[in-house]
């Protein structure tokens, strides 16, 4: 476990609900532990009540920012700041930015400079550049896990059939580039690597499509080829169409 990523978890509470932190949390953790979990907004602000009650929970640290001029969102920069100290402290591996803010995607490309990744979660709501800027991104209403939360949140979709996968040209495209720059000379590719090729390259998460794994959508897609090797403990792809 020597190898799990530091993650540092950055909420907007003004931008993003509090009902998909459980899910968002349990995403992380497939990546590396959230040791840096802060939660920026003005809480005296009755609006952040909902937040409140997640705080203590999942151990996340609230982070005042007072609204000191009207019209003006003083907790942007504020978790901009905070953003930029850690990164410099060199003790995090990874960002994790909860917004549906598209003002914050300078800060994703200047962590993507440094070399660490950034995982974004945000509404459907958010504009496509801050969705684009981060690998992967997430739609937080595909996150929301308590039945309770269930009650208060919009009606997720159901998964994407196989018509429905077919039919996504660009999501065809990015599956088959996958696979074909990961692919060996026999033209088959190890599932980790193409999901290693699709983080690396674009915003997409399965999740978005209601599949918790990319293995199970390929699967449904039935565009490729399927063997799994090792033991039955890996999955290897081939396109069909070679």
């Amino acid at each position: 476990m020597a190898d799990m990523k530091r993650i540092a978890l950055l909420i907007d509470c003004d931008n993003v609900s509090h009902n998909s932190i459980e899910g968002v949390l349990e995403e992380l953790a497939k990546y590396g532990m959230v040791n840096v979990r802060h939660a920026h907004g003005d809480w005296n602000n009755s609006s952040l009540s909902g937040w409140v009650t997640k705080l203590h929970p999942h151990a996340i640290r609230p982070m005042q920012q007072f609204a000191y001029t009207k019209g003006k969102n003083a907790t942007d920069s504020a978790m901009i700041i905070d953003a930029m100290d850690l990164l410099y402290s060199k003790t995090i591996d990874a960002f994790a930015l909860m917004t549906s803010d598209s003002d914050f995607t300078p800060l994703v490309l200047r962590i993507l400079e440094s070399g660490l990744p950034v995982y974004g979660f945000g509404e459907k709501k958010t504009p496509k550049p801050f969705v684009d800027a981060c690998s992967p991104f997430i739609f937080t209403e595909n996150l929301v896990s308590t039945e309770e939360d269930k009650a208060d949140a919009p009606k997720q979709p159901e998964k994407k059939n196989k018509k429905d996968l077919r039919k996504d040209t660009s999501l065809v495209k990015l599956l088959r580039t996958a696979i074909e720059q990961t692919s060996d000379d026999d033209g088959w590719a190890e599932l980790g690597r193409v999901g290693h090729y699709i983080s690396n390259n674009s915003s997409f998460s399965s999740i978005n499509y209601g599949y918790k794994k990319l293995g199970d959508l390929i699967r449904v897609s039935e565009l490729f080829d399927i063997e799994m090797r090792k033991d039955g403990k890996a999955m290897y792809i081939k396109d069909m169409r070679k």
